[in-house]
C-alpha cells in the first residue's frame, strides 16, 4: 500500500491532471436551436433564455461553441461561453399578419421546457471541464503561482511535453479531486505524447526517469487504460456509424410536429358559438450549420392546417383570446418560416443576429417565460409570452445580445415588415419596431427583465394577435402612430420543482396626425410545478392573466368596458425524449373585454413529436 501511494504521488507530480476525463456525449440527432451568451450559474432548474439550466430529459443537451463538446447539462459553464441549445424549437405562429391571409407566419421563441428555455439536479460546478484548452506556458494559468508546490513540475510538463490543459476561464484547478479513470485519461495522453516524440526520433527530449515513472503507472492503471481504450474504440465505431447515417456532414436536420385535438364551448356572443371539435397540426423542419464553430446558420420550413383561424373566427368565438399556441393556416403548403445567421464576437460575450425571414423582437429579446414554446409550453397563444414583444407583426430584423457581466445582459433588436419592398426598405417601412431589454440576475434563481419598445405603424395597430380587437387596433384610429411600450418580467425558481413567473406592461399609441392617444395594458402570473408526480420532464402549469385591454383613450370610438380574465391549466406528460402529451384547457371570462359576452372554454390534447 505504501508503494502504491508513493507511485500515485509520483504520477500526480508528473501528470498533474494533464488531461480531463474524455468527453463522450455525442448527440448528432439534436439540433442547435438557440445561440446565446451563457451566464454563470449552478443548480437552478429550467432553462431561461440565455441562462442555461440542465434538462432532465436525456435527449436534450448543450453544445459549447468552439470546443466540439456536447454536454447533457450546462448549468455551471462559466461566462464567457457561447452555447447552442440542442433542442428543436416550436414556432409560435403570429396569426395576425395581414400580408399572409393563408398562413400565419411564426416567430420562433427560445425553447423553455428552455428552453430553458431551463430541470436538474446534478451539481454542475465542473461541467466546463469538457472544454479544456491546451496551454503553451504555465503563466497562462491564472491560479498557478511560482510558490505552489507543483509549479516546477507543471512548468516542466508544459515546456517538455505540452500535455497540460487549462480551463476556458484561464485556470488550472489543481486542487480539484479526480477519479482513477480521469487519472488514467491523463496518463494515456502523456503516453501518447511520448510515443510521438520517440517515433519522431526525438528521444533526447524524453528523460529516462520519466519513462520509468510512466512504466510503473501503466502497470498500476492497466485495467483503467484497457477500459478507456475499449470505450474510445466504441465511441469511434459509434461516431463512424453516425457519420455514415447522418443527413449531412455539415448540416443537421431535425424537426418537430405538433398534433392538436381541441374542443370549444360557450360564447354566442362572442361569435355564434359554433365550435366543433378540430384536429390540426403544425410541423417544422430545421436545417442548421456552423461555418466557424462560433456561428450558426439556420433555415426552417413549416406547414400547418389550422383553417379559418380555428376558434377565433366569427362562426365560433370571434375573438383573438381563443387562439391556440400552435395554430397557423398554411393550407398544408410548405413555406420558409425562418432564415437566420447568428455569430459570437467580442470575446464571445456578444451574439449578433441577422434574420431576413421570420423575425420578431423575441428573436433577440428574451421573453423570460418558461411557457413560450408552442410544443412544450402554454396551450394558448396569449399565455406563452408577453404580447408586447409581438408588436408590429414583423418579418425581418437584426439585433445583439450582450453579456455585460455575470448579472447583467443587454439586448437590442430592430425589425420591420415588408423590408424587402424597395419602396419602403428597412428604415421607411409602414411597420417597424425597436426593442431594448435589460435582464438582471441578482441570484442564481431569480431573473428580472425590463424592456422598452418603440414602434411605428402606418395604421396605428399593435398587431399582436392577442387581446381584444379594440386594443390590437388601438381603438381603430387608423392613423400613422408612434407606439411606446414597457414590459417588466420576473422568473423566480423557488425550489427545484417550483417556479413562479409574471410579466406585465403598458402600450401607448400616439397618433402623428391628430391628438388621438390610446392606453392599453396586459399581464400574466404563473406557477409551474416540475415533476409533480416524480416523473422527470413532466410539468404542471397554472396561469392567470389579462389579455391586452384598451383601458383609456382620447379621440377613440370606444374603450374596453369589460374585464376579461384568462385562466389556463395544462399538464405536460413526457412519454420519452421524443414524445410529449399535453392535456389542458383555458377559460376566458367576458371575452373581448365585453361584459355582455358569455365565457368561453377551450380544451385540448396536444401531442408533440421531436426528431
Amino acid at each position: 500500500m505504501k508503494n502504491q501511494k508513493l507511485l500515485l504521488i509520483s504520477g500526480t507530480a508528473f501528470l498533474l491532471l494533464a488531461a480531463p476525463a474524455l468527453a463522450e456525449n455525442f448527440d448528432a440527432k439534436s439540433i442547435p436551436e438557440l445561440i446565446s451568451v451563457n451566464w454563470s450559474r449552478r443548480g437552478v432548474p429550467h432553462h431561461t433564455e440565455g441562462w442555461w439550466r440542465s434538462e432532465r430529459r436525456s435527449g436534450t443537451g448543450y453544445w459549447v461553441l468552439g470546443t466540439g463538446k456536447t454536454l447533457p447539462i450546462l448549468g455551471g459553464v462559466k461566462a464567457p461561453s457561447i452555447i447552442f441549445h440542442l433542442k428543436t424549437q416550436s414556432p409560435v405562429p403570429n396569426p395576425h399578419r395581414p400580408l399572409s391571409p393563408k398562413g400565419a407566419p411564426s416567430s420562433p421563441v427560445p425553447f423553455t421546457a428552455n428552453h430553458r428555455e431551463n430541470d436538474q439536479q446534478p451539481d454542475t460546478q465542473h461541467l466546463a471541464d469538457n472544454s479544456m484548452e491546451q496551454v503553451t506556458s504555465v503563466s497562462q494559468l491564472s491560479d498557478v503561482q511560482p510558490s505552489d508546490w507543483a509549479f516546477i513540475a507543471l512548468q516542466s510538463l508544459v515546456e517538455r511535453y505540452g500535455v497540460i490543459a487549462g480551463y476556458p476561464d484561464g485556470t488550472f484547478k489543481g486542487n480539484r479531486a479526480l477519479t482513477r479513470y480521469e487519472f488514467a485519461a491523463g496518463l494515456n495522453a502523456a503516453l501518447n505524447k511520448i510515443n510521438e516524440l520517440i517515433a519522431a526520433g526525438l528521444t533526447d527530449k524524453v528523460e529516462k526517469e520519466d519513462l520509468i515513472t510512466l512504466q510503473n503507472l501503466r502497470e498500476e492503471f492497466v485495467s483503467e487504460l484497457a477500459t478507456l481504450t475499449s470505450r474510445i474504440d466504441t465511441l469511434e465505431a459509434r461516431n463512424a456509424n453516425i457519420e455514415a447515417q447522418q443527413f449531412s456532414t455539415t448540416v443537421i436536420l431535425a424537426g418537430q410536429a405538433i398534433f392538436g385535438l381541441a374542443v370549444g364551448s360557450g360564447g354566442d356572443p362572442p361569435g355564434q358559438g359554433q365550435a366543433n371539435t378540430i384536429l390540426t397540426h403544425l410541423t417544422q423542419l430545421q436545417l442548421v450549420s456552423s461555418f466557424t464553430g462560433k456561428d450558426r446558420f439556420r433555415v426552417a420550413l413549416v406547414t400547418g392546417n389550422a383553417a379559418d383561424d380555428s376558434f377565433s373566427n366569427p362562426q365560433a368565438f370571434n375573438t383573438n383570446m381563443a387562439r391556440l399556441a400552435w395554430q397557423a393556416d398554411y393550407d398544408n403548403q410548405v413555406r420558409v418560416d425562418s432564415i437566420e445567421y447568428r455569430v459570437a464576437a467580442l470575446g464571445d460575450r456578444v451574439v449578433f443576429t441577422f434574420k431576413p425571414v421570420g423575425f420578431s423582437l423575441s428573436s433577440v429579446l428574451s421573453v423570460n417565460s418558461p411557457y413560450a414554446d408552442a410544443g412544450q409550453g402554454a396551450i394558448s397563444l396569449f399565455a406563452g409570452s408577453t404580447p408586447i414583444l409581438k408588436i408590429g407583426s414583423l418579418d425581418a430584423g437584426l439585433g445583439f445580445d450582450w453579456l455585460v457581466n455575470d448579472q447583467l445582459r443587454l439586448q437590442f433588436a430592430y425589425g420591420t415588415r415588408t423590408s424587402n419592398d424597395s419602396s419602403q426598405g428597412i428604415f421607411s417601412a409602414d411597420h417597424s419596431a425597436l426593442g431594448v431589454q435589460l435582464l438582471y440576475k441578482p441570484t442564481p434563481s431569480l431573473i428580472t427583465g425590463l424592456a422598452y419598445v418603440n414602434a411605428y405603424a402606418s395604421n396605428g395597430q399593435l398587431d399582436t394577435g392577442t387581446g381584444s380587437s379594440n386594443a390590437d387596433t388601438s381603438g381603430g384610429i387608423n392613423e400613422p402612430s408612434q407606439i411606446h411600450a414597457i414590459n417588466a418580467s420576473i422568473k423566480w425558481q423557488l425550489t427545484n420543482q417550483l417556479v413562479v413567473g409574471a410579466w406585465g406592461g403598458v402600450m401607448v399609441t400616439n397618433s402623428l396626425e391628430s391628438d388621438a392617444v390610446v392606453l392599453s395594458s396586459t399581464y400574466t402570473a404563473s406557477l409551474g410545478i416540475y415533476d409533480p408526480f416524480g416523473r422527470k420532464g413532466d410539468l404542471l402549469g397554472l396561469l392567470v392573466g389579462l389579455p391586452p385591454k384598451l383601458n383609456n383613450g382620447i379621440l377613440v370610438a370606444d374603450v374596453d368596458s369589460g374585464n376579461s380574465t384568462h385562466y389556463e391549466v395544462f399538464y405536460r406528460y413526457l412519454v420519452n425524449d421524443n414524445i410529449a402529451i399535453t392535456p389542458g384547457f383555458f377559460i376566458v371570462t367576458d371575452p373581448g373585454h365585453i361584459s355582455r359576452n358569455d365565457d368561453i372554454f377551450i380544451g385540448t390534447i396536444r401531442t408533440t413529436f421531436s426528431f
